[in-house]
C-alpha cells in the first residue's frame, strides 16, 4: 500500500506540473511557455507546488500505512488537522482573491495587502492559523480524522470553483487586465486540490475492502 501511495504522488506531482499550472495560463490568456519559464523560476510557485505534493504525500501516508507501530492517536490528528488546513487555507484564500477581482476588477489588487509573496504567505499564514485551530477542535477524538478530512477538502474545492469559475467569467468579459490571473489560479488551485483528494480517498477505500477481506477470512477460520 505504501508503494501505491508513492506512486500516487509522483503521478500528481507530474499532474500539478504538466497540466494544472499550464492549464492556469491558458485560461488567463497568456503564453504558457513563457509564462511556465517565469513561475518555473519563482520560489514563490515552488511553495505552492512543494505544498500540494506534500499535502497529497501526508494524507496518503497517514491513511495507507499499514505498519504495525501504534502511534500517539493526538500525533496522528495533529498532522492531520495542520495538513487539511494548510490546504483549506489555500482553498479561501484562492476563493477570496478571486471574488475580490470578480466584484471590483483590477483596483482591487492595489488595495489589498498582497503586493508582495511575502505579504501573501503572510496572510496564507494567518488562514492556515485559524483553519488549523477549527479542525484540531472539530477532529478531536474522532477516529476516522483523514477520512473526514478529505471529505471537507473534496466539498472546498467544488465550492471554490463554483466561486472562482463566474468570477474568471466575468474578469474575462470584462476585459481586465490582472483579474483573469488570479481567478485562473483559483481554478487552478481548486482543481488540484480535488485531484489531491481522490487519491487518499481511493486508497482508503481499497484498504478498507482488504481489511473486510481479512476480517471475513479470519472468522472463517
Amino acid at each position: 500500500m505504501r508503494n501505491w501511495g508513492i506512486v500516487v504522488t509522483v503521478f500528481y506531482a507530474l499532474t500539478v506540473l504538466g497540466l494544472v499550472w499550464p492549464g492556469a495560463l491558458f485560461l488567463a490568456g497568456e503564453d504558457v511557455l513563457g509564462g511556465l519559464r517565469a513561475n518555473y523560476t519563482n520560489w514563490f510557485q515552488w511553495i505552492l507546488i512543494g505544498t500540494l505534493v506534500s499535502g497529497q504525500a501526508l494524507l496518503l501516508f497517514l491513511s495507507v500505512d499499514t505498519s504495525r507501530k501504534r502511534l500517539r492517536p493526538r500525533a496522528h490528528i495533529l498532522v492531520s488537522c495542520l495538513t487539511a488546513a494548510m490546504l483549506v487555507a489555500l482553498l479561501a484564500f484562492a476563493a477570496i482573491l478571486s471574488l475580490a477581482v470578480g466584484v471590483f476588477g483590477d483596483k482591487i489588487l492595489d488595495a489589498l495587502p498582497i503586493d508582495t509573496p511575502a505579504k501573501a504567505l503572510g496572510w496564507w499564514g494567518c488562514l492556515w492559523l485559524f483553519w488549523g485551530i477549527l479542525f484540531y477542535l472539530y477532529f478531536r477524538g474522532s477516529p476516522s480524522v483523514v477520512t473526514r478530512a478529505i471529505s471537507w477538502l473534496l466539498k472546498g474545492s467544488v465550492l471554490e470553483l463554483l466561486v472562482a469559475v463566474p468570477c474568471h467569467i466575468v474578469v474575462r468579459h470584462r476585459h481586465d487586465c490582472s483579474a483573469p490571473i488570479v481567478t485562473s489560479f483559483g481554478i487552478a488551485t481548486g482543481i488540484a486540490i480535488m485531484l489531491l483528494s481522490f487519491g487518499p480517498s481511493v486508497l482508503l477505500l481499497y484498504k478498507k475492502r482488504l481489511d473486510a477481506y481479512g476480517a471475513r477470512g479470519s472468522a472463517g477460520e
